[in-house]
């Protein structure tokens, strides 16, 4: 990602402003070094030609006749000869008290000088009674390349009598300077320059790092952490200006809601590892397969949305859809496992599915949730009657959801009877749900629901105990049979419930049946067979409901002992069609229970036709609409009551009955 162009600005602003600076800096450190050297060089030759023409002045004793126009000395014209071999001083010259050279001692000769100019400078230090030094640089050949030239004005008393100018030749000096200076003034702008570039750098860094920082921010504030598609704030602020512009270009927009098919089963066998693989992987297909003003984003889990633009209508989005299922269900490798996927996608238009990101994206959901629930593996367009169908799941999921809380729901009991005698022998707690209007809502109508709410284990723990203590006021041995859920077994331990239960009712375990199907030993078999064994111990009878409809019932039978098989009631449903021969199979299925030592129990039995034919066929038991419908708890007695008059009470000799029962 770019950075934006005023974070660019702002930064070549602070980075013009830092090279300005460090600038600044070392041009003022080296200007501040030169000025220095400069004033030293000056201090330096000053000095010395103050003091080499003082010396002249003290060495030559007939100063003042010299400078009156007279020949030196001999003692004079030596020491002026010495001086000449100076290597420092290389010139003299004595002027008298008007300004005029009368005598000049230099490396070639010592000479008066018969006629001479003014010399302003010379006159100037006797009129102000002060040395006046100058710094040159040597412009011809007989001069040095720096030399200093200082004229004194040497007193009698308050008597100016000469004026001696000794002209100092600093090229060597300067050179020692400048070198030294030179150093030291390099070694003060690195030491400046790291003085002042490390923080600058460490700034720059942290500028840097800031920046990125930023725009990491900036990123996962509209994409997704984990495959970089944009995220569900970025996805509906796209889409609306999508929408927007929609009725300009005169085209549609399709919004399709892709989830993965059974992706917790991926999690569960290869980690969190081979999740997170299978999700980059469907994001990089995704986005192979769009084309550039469509829109790739994922909003969490395993569902994604893909924003197709400027389509002409329902046939051009329906083709798209297939590309994606198709692109989808390619193989993924992981390590040395093949994922084997399928998708499920919910598709919605704009404008006629709606004008906003929030409607069209809850329209493909809605989609979405049909396709799953009629298979998965396919693709569903949205259709009105969706929406009515989520307002009618809104409503039966707060019912159930109120059930739970406040124990809303009702147990009622269909009796079981023995076919030998037609004896009652127990009842079915069956679970209804009551609704607004009073009518009751069978298991099948909710409980799907339920399990999408995950509440299905508190249901059946209540279910349980309720079943349990009403059982107790029955007489014995009646018993009553309570489904379990898978879901109850994974909510903790189903043994410890029920003991729980059974001594909180006081209800006989030998009383008890439980009644589960064969989907509890798929997956996680091994650990349900040791609870199952568990109830077992306990005294509780375990019967395998909806038998002959599973995926492999029979291999369940030997696994473990059950007490007793419940036939499906679909069998007695096409009981009579000669094509599905139902009467064969619950032959077989009895003759099996016989030689498993197993009950069976044959269920919807509703005609006296039926009934006939398990008697035929020597059946076990029996429960259906024939032997008796599902009453609630307050019509059991009656019905337990009616089952002892029909077996036990005879009519007297007055044609009248006398019964005395006490029901438990």
């Amino acid at each position: 990602m770019r950075l934006p162009s005023s974070s660019r600005g702002s930064f070549a602003g602070n980075f013009a402003i830092f090279v300005i600076v460090l600038g600044i800096l070392v041009s003022g450190t080296w200007g501040a070094v030169k000025v220095t050297t400069d004033h030293f060089l000056y201090q330096n030759a000053t000095s010395t030609a103050h003091s080499w023409a003082r010396f002249l002045a003290a060495s030559v004793t007939d100063l003042e006749q010299i400078a009156g126009g007279e020949q030196p000395s001999a003692a004079s014209m030596a020491f002026l000869q010495s001086a000449r071999k100076s290597g420092e001083v290389f010139r003299y010259e004595i002027f008298n008290r008007d300004g005029f050279a009368q005598l000049v001692s230099d490396r070639d000769k010592v000479a008066l000088i018969e006629s001479s100019e003014h010399d302003a400078d010379a006159a100037r230090s006797v009129s102000s009674g002060q040395p006046i030094v100058e710094v040159r640089e040597g412009h011809s050949g007989n001069q040095p390349a720096f030399f200093a030239r200082a004229y004194v004005p040497i007193k009698i008393g308050d008597r100016t009598i000469a004026v001696v100018a000794a002209y100092v030749d600093e090229t060597e000096q300067r050179a020692n300077f400048y070198g030294t200076f030179l150093i030291a003034s390099a070694s003060l702008c690195v030491l400046m320059c790291l003085a002042f570039t490390v923080p600058a750098m460490a700034w720059y860094r942290r500028t840097k790092e800031k920046q990125r920082v930023d725009r990491r921010i900036r990123f996962l504030a509209h994409h997704d952490a984990l495959t970089g598609l944009a995220n569900r704030p970025f996805l509906i602020e796209r889409m609306g200006k999508d929408l927007a512009v929609l009725p300009a270009r005169g085209t549609m927009l399709a919004v399709h809601f892709i989830d993965y098919d059974r992706f917790k089963e991926v999690n569960d066998t290869l980690g969190h590892d081979g999740g997170d693989f299978l999700l980059k992987t469907i994001a990089q297909r995704l986005l192979a397969v769009i084309r550039v003003n469509d829109m790739v984003a994922r909003l969490g889990g395993d569902e994604f949305v893909v924003v197709q633009n400027g389509i002409a209508g329902k046939d051009e989005a329906e083709s798209f859809a297939r590309r994606v299922a198709d692109a989808l269900t390619v193989p993924v490798k992981f390590e040395d496992h093949d994922i084997l996927c399928t998708v499920s996608i919910g598709v919605s238009l704009a404008p006629e599915n709606g004008d906003t990101p929030e409607r069209l994206l809850k329209n493909a959901d809605l989609a979405l949730y049909k396709s799953k629930a009629e298979g998965r593996n396919c693709i569903r367009f949205f259709q009105p009657e969706l929406d009515a169908e989520l307002q009618a799941r809104i409503t039966l999921e707060k019912l159930i959801r109120d059930a739970v809380l406040y124990g809303g729901f009702e147990l009622y009991y269909q009796p079981l009877f023995e076919m030998s005698d037609r004896r009652l022998i127990g009842f079915e707690a069956l679970i209804r749900l009551p609704t607004a209007d009073g009518t009751l809502m069978p298991p099948l109508a909710f409980i799907p629901a339920a399990e999408d709410m995950k509440v299905v284990d508190k249901i059946g723990k209540w279910a349980l105990r309720e079943a349990c203590r009403t059982a107790a006021t029955w007489p014995a041995p009646l018993t009553v049979s309570v489904n379990l859920s898978p879901a109850q077994f994974l909510s903790g331990s189903v043994s410890d419930l029920v003991a729980a239960t059974l001594k909180e009712s006081g209800l006989a375990a030998e009383r008890l049946e439980l009644e589960i199907t064969e989907t509890l030993l798929l997956g996680s078999g091994e650990a349900n067979v040791i609870e199952l064994q568990k109830l077992k111990a306990l005294g509780v009878a375990i019967a395998m409901d909806d038998f002959g409809i599973g995926f492999s019932s029979l291999s369940y039978l030997w696994r473990f002992p059950f007490d007793k098989i419940k036939v499906d009631q679909s069998f007695m449903q096409c009981f009579g069609n000669a094509r599905r021969n139902a009467q064969t199979i619950v032959k077989t299925i009895i003759a099996l229970g016989r030689e498993l030592n197993m009950r069976v129990t044959v269920e919807g039995v509703e005609t006296a036709e039926q009934a006939a034919f398990l008697d035929k066929v020597n059946g076990d038991q029996a429960q259906g609409f024939f032997f008796g419908r599902p009453v609630p708890a307050s019509e059991v007695s009656a019905t337990i009551l009616a089952d002892f008059k029909k077996r036990f009470v005879r009519p007297s000799l007055a044609g009248t009955q006398e019964v005395r029962l006490r029901l438990v």
